[in-house]
């Protein structure tokens, strides 16, 4: 055995044989396949006294072999990646030969050269034929099987696939046709109880219950390959995925994008990555209408504000595929617009877009910006969102936030924009907080300005620019979320922070949420605002447990900090007093909400506006709690504005 693996270890460290050595080692056993035909045939005293005869026909009818090996480039394949594509080359071209020895059969028969060598008969061409292909067929195989052996334990992972039939059958066979290759497949796990014992490509079918984790033990499999199809079922296995992780087995996923895979063309193993906290949270597969979307974006001038955003940024790149006329994207931070034009030239460098530094609250930029490009859609995604640091800055919470979004809004209907859909969030119902809320009034004043334009356009039968809201939670992975910082603190060795044990929230992917905005921005006729279906909520402890058990680290705490500032347990996307009703998209609904007159809208934001220029930190959040009086203060100084009494 040990000079077995020395000689397997000399020949498969060494590159790849030679495609004449392939083809000289076919040529032999072609010859060899004869020869013992012939013996077959006509028995060892007759081999041996015709032998030159023999040794002749059988280098003609290899001249018709190397032909045919030519044709189907049977020489090209490296013999310890063979596959089921080299047999069958390989068949193909023995097929050929056959035909072809036995019409050189038929011509020689007529020839003199008839009594001085032998070839194969139809007869001994079948023989022949079944012979040498065998033999190919077994020195690829056994070549194959010795890489495998000889470096099975160091260089390829054992692995189990999660989820059967078309969607695991198929990723079972990529995995398998991928070279170098990098897994062995040694398993199968289904939630179908009717295929638990059965055998699939060789290898048992388990059913899926955490008992199956010992056996993967027992088989030192060191990774699950999740079918992309079993997906949404796998993440609901929660004390499956804790025994995994508990084992030290790791989870590998696809990419979101090959969601939308049919299960049957090869995926490259270099698309398989390893599982992350993104990947584990429940959450139903959002269905968007793209084509609607495309009808609206294509060939039109879409302008995104806060485009170097997590949310703007994505907005960006899922518009930049439908093709729009112009693409102008603001943002005030240099950099990460930066990042931002380097991807769209990269990717999309036949697309007109403008990446423009400068802030939404500079009034006489945002018109100068307006009058060149007047954009038919805009997306407006810009505002400062940190809770805590908005409680310390009032003021800037409504330069930006609040007045920042009165100048776009009022320059949209200026320029005739034929749509603004501004991106709200969670945190503007029953507002704890100043980002809250002001988040909430710039919601009052759109839908103020859109119902005054509705009302001017019934009069004078002008279009109307149509302003729609869009109100979700925390995004997974955006600048300034937990999961980046509970990763660095993990990456650091610990704690990780938590405010409260009990505290919950709702998550949603950063693509998924821009989808909706824009299947929302379809949808809306003005005045609407839109709430997202968020799925269930996430109790924030269980998540930074379930990331440190999924990094490795040992001895990794979580400490417990208490709320900040203006935090509240839990995000509400209606108040009390609001009413849903449903759309055509089941993940989106219309939030009925109070409604304010446009001229009393507009006074309040100008004196919140005059306040945060002069005013005090107290007597801007003051004004605040008059114009939303469902804010109340938690965990803050503001706390003391809530026993005043507050008249509007």
């Amino acid at each position: 055995m040990n000079a077995i693996r020395k000689f397997c270890n000399w020949y498969f460290s060494r590159k790849a044989l030679p495609y004449w050595c392939i083809l000289m080692l076919d040529c032999a056993i072609v010859f060899i396949s004869g020869l013992f035909v012939y013996y077959l045939q006509h028995g060892g005293l007759e081999l041996a006294q015709q032998f030159w005869q023999v040794a002749v026909g059988l280098c003609l009818c290899l001249m018709v072999y190397v032909a045919a090996f030519f044709i189907f480039h049977t020489y090209h394949g490296v013999m310890r990646y063979s596959s089921f594509v080299d047999l069958h080359r390989v068949a193909y071209s023995t097929a050929l030969a056959g035909i072809g020895v036995f019409v050189l059969h038929q011509i020689v028969e007529y020839t003199p050269l008839a009594h001085y060598l032998f070839v194969p008969n139809f007869e001994s061409s079948i023989l022949l034929f079944i012979v040498a292909t065998m033999l190919m067929w077994c020195l690829r195989v056994v070549v194959k099987t010795m890489h495998d052996l000889s470096r099975g334990d160091s260089s390829i992972q054992k692995v189990f696939v999660y989820g059967c039939m078309q969607g695991g059958i198929a990723l079972a066979k990529s995995i398998r046709n991928e070279y170098p290759q990098r897994y062995r497949l040694r398993g199968f796990i289904s939630d179908d109880k009717s295929l638990n014992g059965s055998w699939l490509l060789g290898e048992q079918v388990y059913f899926d219950d955490d008992s199956v984790v010992a056996v993967m033990r027992k088989y030192r499999v060191s990774a699950l390959l999740v079918s992309p199809m079993q997906r949404e079922k796998f993440v609901t296995r929660t004390s499956l995925i804790d025994a995994l992780i508990r084992s030290d087995i790791k989870i590998l996923v696809l990419p979101t994008e090959t969601e939308e895979w049919d299960g049957k063309t090869d995926i490259s193993h270099r698309q398989l990555r390893e599982v992350e906290i993104e990947d584990l949270l429940p959450r139903d597969k959002i269905e968007v209408d793209m084509e609607a979307i495309g009808r609206m974006l294509t060939g039109k001038r879409i302008l995104i504000t806060g485009a170097a955003g997590s949310i703007g940024s994505e907005m960006a790149r899922q518009v930049a595929k439908f093709g729009p006329a112009d693409l102008i994207l603001i943002d005030q931070a240099e950099t990460p617009m930066h990042d931002v034009r380097l991807f769209m030239a990269r990717n999309h460098p036949g697309l007109h877009v403008e990446t423009i530094v400068t802030g939404i609250g500079k009034e006489a930029r945002m018109e100068r910006i307006f009058a060149r490009y007047k954009p038919e859609y805009v997306f407006h995604a810009a505002a400062y969102k940190h809770v805590p640091m908005m409680e310390d800055n009032p003021a800037e919470a409504v330069l930006n936030n609040v007045y920042g979004t009165r100048v776009i809004a009022d320059l949209a209907v200026k320029y005739g924009t034929r749509k603004f859909v501004m991106i709200s969030t969670d945190k503007a119902v029953n507002p704890t907080n100043v980002m809250g809320c002001s988040k909430r009034i710039c919601e009052i004043y759109c839908q103020a300005l859109n119902n005054s334009q509705w009302e001017e356009a019934q009069r004078t039968g002008r279009r109307t620019t149509q302003f729609v809201t869009t109100r979700f939670g925390n995004v997974l992975g955006s600048n300034g979320s937990v999961i980046p910082i509970f990763k660095e603190q993990i990456k650091r060795g610990g704690p990780v922070t938590v405010t409260h044990k009990d505290i919950i929230r709702y998550f949603m992917l950063i693509p998924e949420a821009c989808r909706l905005v824009l299947q929302a921005g379809t949808m809306g006729h003005g005045g609407e605002i839109y709430v997202f279906d968020m799925g269930k909520p996430v109790r924030i402890a269980d998540l930074a447990q379930r990331m440190i058990d999924l990094s490795g680290a040992r001895n990794v705490q979580i400490q417990y900090t208490g709320l900040r500032d203006g935090e509240k347990l839990y995000e509400e996307l209606l108040n009390d007093a609001e009413q849903t009703k449903p759309t055509k998209h089941p993940k989106i609904m219309v939030a009925q909400v109070r409604e304010c007159p446009y001229e009393l809208a507009l006074r309040n934001e100008m004196e919140l506006y005059d306040l945060a220029i002069n005013g005090d930190d107290m007597d801007i959040v003051r004004k605040m709690k008059a114009i939303v009086p469902e804010y109340k203060s938690r965990h803050s100084k503001y706390e003391a504005l809530d026993h005043e009494t507050v008249t509007q």
